[in-house]
């Protein structure tokens, strides 16, 4: 016999901590407006476990003009990222990895001549909010960055593969991402009207390629309105 009780939908969620951010205080005046490629450097240089770990990951550091995050500056006249005492940098980890990434705390990373002093870290579990997004998803090869179609179709390919039911998905502009061997080219990405357990899923799982460059990786977003209002005002 086969038996599966009703799910009680007035039952608390409780957050897993398998996976989580750790956010650290940081003593940085300024950064490269591009640093992805030298921040990842410098951060794997003191946990060279990190590439071994499927779920990590190394958020990227944004100051207030980000918008939210949804559209980043890309003023080429405007080359650094001024940052208040406010700013922080994250670190995604599995819950094994937490002590060996409290670590960081205490050293100085070099990011293209710029120093950064990482202070004390706190746990942050992930959100239950119903709209995520990621700033960077990286666009694979075979399709060309402009082709925001056939991109669309391969990022919903990945998330029914996570189990997310696609409701509302959303687009954003195309980034591109230097490094050494050349361009990462990249496109944002927003879902919305998620349940909690699809939400926390995102964020622990991610999608696409470079998760220690910042890529893949879903933060909660306050709501899709706005952002559907201005790229259609944008398309329009």
């Amino acid at each position: 016999m086969y038996w599966e009780e009703e799910k009680n939908e007035n039952a608390p969620y409780g957050v897993p901590d398998d996976v989580v951010d750790l956010v650290y205080r940081i003593n940085c005046r300024c950064l490269p407006l591009d640093h992805a490629h030298s921040f990842s450097i410098a951060v794997r240089e003191n946990l060279s476990w990190i590439d071994q770990e499927e779920l990590a990951g190394i958020h990227l550091i944004h100051g207030a003009e980000s918008g939210n995050g949804w559209m980043r500056p890309d003023d080429a006249s405007s080359e650094l990222l001024h940052l208040s005492h406010r700013s922080r940098m994250t670190l995604r980890v599995p819950r094994h990895r937490i002590d060996d990434a409290y670590q960081l705390s205490g050293q100085t990373l070099d990011i293209d001549g710029y120093s950064l002093e990482v202070g004390k870290a706190n746990v942050k579990l992930f959100s239950t909010l119903s709209t995520q997004f990621a700033r960077y998803v990286v666009v694979p090869d075979g399709i060309e960055h402009h082709d925001e179609e056939t991109f669309m179709a391969y990022a919903a390919e990945q998330l029914r593969a996570l189990d997310i039911k696609l409701r509302k998905l959303l687009c954003g502009r195309a980034h591109a991402i230097r490094q050494p061997d050349g361009d990462l080219y990249t496109r944002s990405l927003m879902l919305a009207d998620l349940d909690v357990e699809e939400a926390v899923t995102l964020q622990q799982r991610g999608i696409g390629q470079h998760k220690t460059m910042g890529c893949g990786l879903f933060i909660p977003h306050k709501g899709v309105r706005a952002v559907h209002d201005m790229t259609a005002d944008k398309q329009s």
